[in-house]
């Protein structure tokens, strides 16, 4: 069979594959590449008259209401320890509810306790709000009729109380994010071959010596990989979470208010289209340097770790 021969079965196997990724090659190249047009809108004076290759340069004047503004530390410092916080936190308890959903041996028990820790997730920002809400109204929420009524204790002003939303924010992300990401680590931990336990179980290793001799080290991969991917967005933020659910207060936007609801209150208020692409790129520069610096860090010191 001559070599022409071999290529043309060759891409008749692999046609019903290509076909099968052709929806999401399509989707990614108008989701993710076509945008990136509007990249020169950053560089430009936008006139709508004129369009967006017909408006005048004008250099870097659009990244400057970012750091020009005085409350460019507080954006970005918020922006910054909230991302830190969610990061290491989600990390820690993603695993560890993975392994312990991991122990449960009825497989019926397993799925439910994964569905009801992923459903959240697959709420909107909208309604979880509402959910909270429902929590924190101080007329009607339950925690100041419910429980601090009932312990005597003087109802609080959520909404109006900055120091009580870092932690707020930080227990709603957690709560909505968490099953993701352990669904994540779970299906590494399954991946694990069963050999290496029962090898532990025969040497007498205890449960947690297994988890610490086994599980983790061979979870290495998979936590690099994601924080590698966190990393990369740490000057990005979850707009759903810090716009809808302190519900766009004035009174807490010092520890609410990060560069993407910064960026979207002054685009609602100015509508300059130019300052709101050229913070997405300052976002998107920050990340990209951002994953390429951890990534080296990661291959200084376990090179076979290294996404590449």
């Amino acid at each position: 069979m001559s070599g022409k021969t071999k290529k043309k079965i060759r891409w008749k196997e692999f046609l019903p594959y290509y076909l099968l990724a052709l929806p999401g090659v399509i989707y990614m190249i108008c989701n993710n590449y076509l945008p990136m047009f509007g990249v020169i809108i950053a560089f430009k004076n936008l006139n709508f008259r004129k369009g967006i290759l017909g408006s005048d340069w004008c250099g870097l004047d659009n990244f400057k209401f970012l750091f020009a503004s005085k409350d460019a530390f507080t954006i970005t410092r918020n922006t910054i320890l909230y991302n830190v916080a969610f990061i290491v936190l989600t990390t820690v308890l993603a695993i560890a509810i993975a392994i312990l959903v991991n122990e449960i041996q009825s497989r019926f028990a397993s799925r439910l306790y994964q569905s009801l820790i992923l459903l959240p997730y697959l709420m909107s920002w909208v309604i979880v709000s509402y959910l909270v809400y429902a929590f924190l109204s101080a007329e009607t929420g339950l925690v100041n009729n419910a429980i601090l009524e009932k312990l005597g204790l003087k109802g609080i002003s959520w909404y109006n109380s900055p120091q009580y939303w870092p932690f707020i924010l930080t227990f709603v992300s957690l709560w909505k994010s968490l099953g993701y990401a352990m669904i994540i680590y779970f299906s590494s931990i399954v991946g694990i071959s069963q050999d290496y336990y029962e090898a532990a179980t025969l040497d007498g290793a205890s449960k947690w010596q297994q988890i610490k001799c086994i599980t983790l080290p061979l979870l290495k991969p998979t936590v690099i990989t994601m924080f590698v991917l966190q990393i990369g967005r740490i000057f990005y933020s979850d707009f759903g979470l810090f716009y809808q659910i302190p519900m766009n207060s004035g009174t807490l936007y010092g520890v609410t208010r990060t560069i993407d609801v910064y960026v979207y209150n002054a685009l609602m208020k100015s509508s300059d289209f130019g300052m709101s692409s050229a913070a997405s790129v300052y976002q998107s520069v920050v990340g990209f340097i951002m994953i390429i610096g951890a990534n080296a860090l990661i291959r200084k010191f376990s090179k076979e770790n290294a996404l590449f």
